[in-house]
């Protein structure tokens, strides 16, 4: 008995350490794929909040110089808020977390060079030496590597209109599913099949929550697509407790939080909705899987002449906003802050926190040998 209990004990130890030391290797082994930007590494090893950011808006989403401007406006929003911002990318084969403004400048003015990067395109890009903006579906999966667990988009991608028979369904919805990371988006962009969509994500068991007073769900450019979200929170500190209580649970796939357009941008979304229509209804003849977003989106700009892309804009700087707000509690609520002393009270009830007086505090160990000897012959040979 003693010797199967001490055999077990060996055994606990062993796949402790091992399962201690994979996970070790593993950290490693993504921080060195990855090139991280001093700035953000610095803030991520000293439990500072670092909100991560794609950079098809750039490479994709905007005409230049309008998707330099945002880049740097929307990073500049960020750290204003106390958070790092993290912009992804691919460079020269090479995954960025965090790039230089040089870096932002070089892919803002080589869109027509840059590969749009999900999941499945990340083997080509990065053999080829490519460079690639990186998608909602991309964007996540290199933000979970390097342990960011909250993400700043426009909107994301969804099952396109007709999906049922085309089958074209949007990879972000996939990473949605099998990522633990918050991305914070304007819901699904309105060219989109948005039931179907929302229906998808329940599937998938990815939990949507819209920041607002309703559940409303929003379509980018307008704040009621016609669905509801299954639940709706008031604060940015609502949205913390959840990612916490997601971590703890150690669930694996993320959460959508919907931030509606801003009040003043929402009088030219029915303007914009029509226009998407008649877009959409060009691109169904001559454009497929991931050529739609990006020809829609340049013909709604051409019809509304620029009020949706000025929409846009104004949307990704208040979510990058709402999206540092939230990484701020998030941090603080995992890593509370080392200056907080919870208010005590006495007996009788009053606040004696002030009367607390500071005293330094020395912690040790004592180590006691013990030797023994065994004289039960049965236990000798043990």
């Amino acid at each position: 008995m003693i010797l199967m209990r001490k055999h077990y004990m060996i055994q606990t130890l062993v796949s402790k350490w091992s399962s201690s030391s994979t996970l070790l290797r593993q950290r490693s082994c993504n921080m060195c794929i990855l090139k991280v930007k001093p700035e953000v590494q610095e803030a991520l090893s000293s439990q500072q909040p670092v909100v991560a950011l794609e950079s098809t808006i750039i490479t994709h989403g905007m005409p230049f110089p309008h998707n330099l401007n945002t880049a740097r406006t929307v990073e500049d929003i960020i750290r204003n808020e106390g958070a790092v911002p993290a912009t992804i990318a691919i460079l020269e084969g090479q995954v960025h977390v965090g790039l230089s403004h040089t870096q932002l400048h070089t892919l803002a003015t080589s869109r027509d060079r840059c590969v749009k990067t999900s999941r499945r395109d990340f083997p080509y890009v990065l053999a080829k030496g490519l460079n690639g903006g990186t998608t909602v579906s991309g964007t996540m999966l290199i933000a979970h590597k390097a342990n960011i667990p909250i993400f700043v988009t426009g909107g994301i991608g969804g099952v396109h209109r007709g999906g049922e028979k085309s089958l074209d369904v949007s990879a972000d919805l996939m990473e949605l599913g099998r990522t633990p990371v918050t991305v914070v988006a304007a819901g699904v962009k309105s060219i989109l099949d948005i039931g179907r969509t929302l229906e998808y994500l329940e599937t998938q068991g990815v939990c949507v929550t819209v920041l607002g007073d309703s559940t409303k769900f929003p379509d980018f450019f307008t704040s009621d697509s016609g669905y509801d979200a299954p639940s709706c929170v008031e604060s940015t500190a609502e949205v913390a407790a959840m990612m916490v209580k997601r971590a703890e649970f150690r669930l694996d796939s993320g959460m959508l939080v919907a931030v509606p357009i801003p009040q003043q941008y929402q009088a030219e979304g029915f303007i914009i909705s029509q226009a998407i229509e008649t877009a959409v209804k060009e691109a169904e003849s001559s454009v497929r899987g991931r050529d739609v977003t990006p020809y829609i989106l340049q013909k709604v700009s051409e019809i509304t002449q620029g009020q949706s892309l000025e929409a846009n804009i104004a949307l990704i700087k208040n979510n990058a906003k709402v999206g540092a707000r939230i990484a701020a509690e998030y941090v603080e609520m995992q890593f509370p802050s080392p200056s907080f002393v919870p208010a005590q009270r006495g007996m009788d009830g009053q606040n004696k926190t002030d009367e607390l007086t500071p005293r330094p505090v020395v912690a040790g160990g004592s180590i006691v040998d013990i030797v023994t000897t065994v004289r039960e012959p049965q236990l000798k040979n043990l």
